[in-house]
């Protein structure tokens, strides 16, 4: 496809002439692979956020609509889009609007619609690249009277061509041999050569004629087979940059000072979030209000305004408040942009496991200036010749934190330069001590498995080197693979856009593979593995008893995790945590945290079960009055962990009279939103098979959860202060 530039015109030329959808059993025909194609350029083009424009020529078409038709002249072809970004309006157009016609156009005069396409609407505008892409089988009758023509003026305005086929056409005879082996069996055989008409071939012919007349030698470079090019498109293309230039003062001392400019080499590419939060049922931004509320942690959650608050850091089990003004004040005050050499060490001082931060620096000396340049380079030689490098200060500017970093010297045949790499201060330093493994005789390894190990590190190399040791290569050429972690979010994205409704895709086949490990090194491997597993024999040592971690004793039952270990801790009635500590003596069950406080009142000794779970029924019945979701919720949690707290207790009847009069609370209100979600939990009456102190059935409790079936006749509706009295009363008895 069209190469990376800082802008291009791109026009989209597609056969839909009836012929495209002649296929093979069980083959795509030409015209899907050839949508397909499209998509994935498009696709391409949106996430990559270049400013190329794309326009789309649609021949063969049953219709025509074109600024060139006139009488018999250009017709059957359709001017589908005309140039502008690509957007996901685009992919729909391609994936929904375009459909194969019952007509055939001549696909050179469609060279011609889009060759004065693109001279019109670039026209005063500022392209770098001017190109033309054709899909097509070649099955269309063409007219070749205006072929020197439209090779001069190709050539006159430097619109570069490419054609996409379904079969190569890079054989002089015709017979589908490669010549320079530049296409793989594979493209090669997606296309039976003995199924061509004469037509195509007569397309072939003056495919090759016309791309020899523009290209020349490497006119045939610029044909592509459609599964080659899919493969090749399969791949999102990633985000270009130009880089920005820097420019600064080098100094060395307080006299000598050269004007540099650096330019970032190498920096970590990170995902540009730009996330928009919208109504999930409207999908409008505007739907969504955002307000946030500071409340203190007590039973009342009082509101504060934002400007009463401080940020605070914890010193021991004091907070310290440090305001804005503090930080400001402690910040490092820079004065401006530095690039200043500190002093020279010798490189072999520099170890590569001190190299920081997430970029690499090119320093050049400042664009026309000679003296600069004489004395950059005198530099860079000098480093050269003495083995050594600049220990150097950088800030970008005065708002950045100065770093302290290394040049190394870097000459090449076409440039030369300083390489900046950012180094650490010595609390960025750790230093880790570990026991010595000679010393410890059960650990001690013998001879066959140090020998072992040596040949499975050999065995992984990912490096081929000739006998000779002077050529080496690459097998896993990781520059070719692309950031699999973009590469998935792209191919969601893009499912998302047009399926929004359906679950996640599973990640492309192809890049699992380019994943994998190398066939090559897996197979030379097999050997010493088997050694190994020989040589360090894996026996079951038993279950060992659970040892109390640090995270056990400073766990915070506040936060989320798996259901399974906040059950067992609960059940670790003994259980030491300094969460607990923190909260001190529990007295009542409190607002923030009530079926945490009723669960630490119920354990205490000489506790009134009863009595708590009254003070747990009147938070629920405050919650329930409130009618939110949130306190919905916080009362579901309460209800639940009473539930728990009465099997375990042995006071199954005070809950199930609980739940009973809680039913008939519900009903008689406008609670059907509450009751719904604790069907949906399945929290019912507790059951005999659960206790032994219930009288309840399994079936009886399925029936509870059952909305009650109101009488034909009007009932008396007994007022908000007796359903709380009631309920109150039933956990009294």
């Amino acid at each position: 496809m069209a190469r990376g530039g800082s802008k291009a015109a791109i026009v989209l030329c597609m056969d839909v002439g009836f012929a495209m959808t002649n296929s093979a059993p069980g083959e795509e025909s030409p015209f899907e692979q050839a949508k397909k194609m499209m998509t994935m350029f498009v696709q391409r083009q949106v996430f990559a956020e270049n400013k190329d424009e794309v326009s789309v020529v649609l021949f063969g078409t049953d219709g025509t609509e074109n600024a060139l038709a006139s009488g018999d002249q250009y017709q059957n072809i359709t001017v589908q889009r005309h140039l502008m970004l690509p957007d996901f309006d685009l992919l729909e157009d391609i994936q929904n609007v375009i459909q194969p016609g019952s007509e055939q156009a001549d696909f050179l005069d469609a060279l011609v619609v889009c060759m004065d396409l693109l001279q019109k609407e670039t026209l005063g505008k500022k392209y770098e690249k001017r190109h033309i892409e054709v899909f097509t089988d070649l099955s269309s009758p063409f007219s070749e009277d205006q072929l020197e023509i439209i090779i001069a003026n190709l050539k006159k305005t430097g619109i570069s061509l490419q054609f996409f086929l379904p079969f190569p056409v890079d054989d002089e005879d015709g017979s589908g041999d490669t010549v320079d082996g530049r296409h793989s069996d594979m493209y090669r055989n997606s296309f039976p050569r003995k199924g061509l008409t004469e037509q195509q071939k007569e397309g072939i012919c003056m495919v090759r004629k016309l791309m020899f007349a523009l290209e020349e030698e490497g006119g045939l470079d610029e044909i592509y087979t459609f599964r080659e090019s899919l493969e090749r498109l399969s791949m999102f293309k990633k985000i270009e940059r130009r880089p920005m230039a820097w420019p600064c003062q080098l100094t060395i001392g307080s006299n000598l000072s050269i004007r540099i400019v650096a330019f970032k080499s190498l920096v970590e590419e990170k995902l540009k979030k730009s996330w928009t939060l919208v109504d999930a049922k409207t999908l409008k931004k505007e739907d969504v209000q955002k307000e946030t509320v500071y409340c203190l942690n007590d039973d009342d959650e009082t509101e504060v305004q934002k400007d009463d608050l401080v940020q605070g850091f914890r010193y021991g089990s004091d907070i310290v408040p440090f305001s804005k003004v503090d930080e400001e004040q402690m910040k490092y005050k820079t004065e401006a942009k530095c690039f200043s050499v500190l002093g020279f060490s010798r490189s072999s001082q520099i170890q590569r496991h001190h190299y920081m931060g997430n970029q690499v620096l090119k320093v050049f000396a400042a664009k026309g200036d000679e003296a600069a340049a004489v004395a950059l380079s005198a530099l860079i030689h000098a480093l050269d010749e003495l083995d050594v490098v600049a220990v150097v200060r950088y800030a970008y500017d005065r708002r950045s934190n100065p770093q302290v970093g290394v040049a190394f010297p870097c000459i090449k045949d076409a440039y030369e330069c300083l390489i900046y790499v950012q180094l650490p201060y010595m609390e960025d330093l750790r230093q880790y001590m570990f026991s010595s493994l000679k010393n410890n005789k059960k650990y001690t390894p013998t001879a066959d498995q140090l020998s072992a190990v040596d040949s499975l590190i050999d065995s992984m190399s990912l490096v081929y080197e000739d006998d000779d040791g002077e050529t080496t290569e690459d097998i896993f050429k990781t520059s070719k693979i692309p950031n699999p972690q973009f590469q998935r979010l792209y191919q969601c994205l893009q499912h998302k856009a047009f399926h929004p409704d359906k679950p996640l895709p599973p990640i492309e086949q192809h890049l699992l593979e380019m994943l994998e490990i190398p066939q090559e090194v897996r197979e030379r491997c097999q050997a010493p593995l088997e050694k190994i597993k020989a040589l360090f024999p894996l026996k079951d040592a038993g279950k060992k008893k659970e040892q109390k971690t640090a995270q056990d004793v400073f766990k915070d039952n506040n936060e989320d995790g798996p259901s399974a270990k906040k059950a067992k801790a609960e059940n670790e009635e003994g259980s030491f945590s300094i969460a607990n500590l923190a909260e001190g003596n529990v007295t009542t069950v409190g607002s923030i945290n009530p079926a945490e406080n009723f669960c630490v009142l119920v354990r205490q000794k000489n506790a009134n079960f009863k009595e708590v779970s009254q003070q747990l029924v009147n938070r629920i019945e405050q919650f329930l009055e409130t009618k939110g979701l949130q306190y919905y919720m916080k009362s579901i949690n309460c209800i639940r962990v009473f539930r728990e707290e009465a099997i375990k207790l042995s006071e199954v009847q005070c809950f199930n009279d609980f739940l009973q009069a809680l039913k008939e609370k519900v009903e008689d209100k406008t609670l059907a939103d509450f009751w719904e979600i604790l069907i949906q939990d399945g929290i019912s009456l507790i059951t005999k098979d659960e206790a032994e102190g219930s009288s309840v059935t399994s079936e009886e409790a399925k029936k509870f959860l059952a909305p009650k079936e109101k009488p034909a006749e009007t009932l008396l509706v007994a007022g908000e202060g007796g359903d709380v009295d009631d309920l109150v009363s039933i956990v009294k008895t």
